[in-house]
């Protein structure tokens, strides 16, 4: 590689490692302020960088919330390329599946899983089109993609059933059981009444009888 070429990949990699840093700030912000409070100075404020700088990489607001959540969906697709890769069946991914969205609404993944709810509804009630938007629904493709490739396994290990169209039924178990425990996240720090089934038995039950109507018979 020539100087300039080098140069200009170094120069570029810099850039990437400084908009990494913003949307990770922001993400802290967004998470703490919500997006409607938080202003470009506030997220300039949590890096002690001038706004001008996060302007730069930033030109709007609305490009950095995409960003942001694009970067939460980003670690939903590893886990799926995570779950996809291992060497087990069908019905064994997707009850590990089932675990992990359960576990989105401890205290230590709560974070994520609340902002990641917001901006869904944040982005379907805005009246502008979100800038860069298109790179969220990319990451979902992809999510669903792996999703497709864990079915398509599953109708040859037999460990599904083979009598219900396995794609559509198992695509929209999955994400019926992900929408409703990011729901229900929304709600961990709310009080209820002493008789409110708790969210976790709540998914577990959900989980058994989405896991018993998929499994082969």
């Amino acid at each position: 590689m020539d100087p300039r070429s080098r140069w200009e990949q170094e120069r570029q990699e810099g850039k990437n490692k400084r908009a990494k840093v913003i949307i990770e700030a922001a993400e802290q912000v967004f998470s703490r302020k919500g997006f409607e409070k938080t202003t470009m100075q506030d997220i300039a404020a949590e890096l002690n960088l001038g706004v001008a700088t996060v302007f730069r990489y930033f030109p709007k607001k609305d490009k950095l919330i995409v960003a942001v959540a694009v970067n939460v969906l980003e670690r939903y697709h590893s886990l799926f390329i995570s779950v996809a890769s291992k060497n087990a069946t069908c019905f064994e991914k997707m009850e590990e599946l089932f675990d992990y969205f359960i576990s989105d609404i401890e205290p230590e993944n709560l974070k994520c899983t609340k902002l990641l709810e917001t901006f869904e509804s944040y982005a379907s009630t805005s009246l502008d089109e979100l800038g860069d938007y298109e790179q969220y629904i990319v990451i979902r493709k992809k999510i669903a993609d792996l999703l497709s490739v864990i079915i398509e396994e599953g109708v040859k290990d037999g460990s599904i059933r083979t009598d219900i169209p396995a794609k559509d039924v198992l695509a929209s178990v999955i994400n019926a059981f992900g929408l409703f425990s990011r729901k229900l996240s929304l709600f961990e720090r709310i009080p209820f009444f002493e008789d409110e089934l708790d969210p976790r038995v709540q998914l577990t039950i959900i989980k058994q009888i989405f896991i018993d109507y998929i499994k082969a018979k």
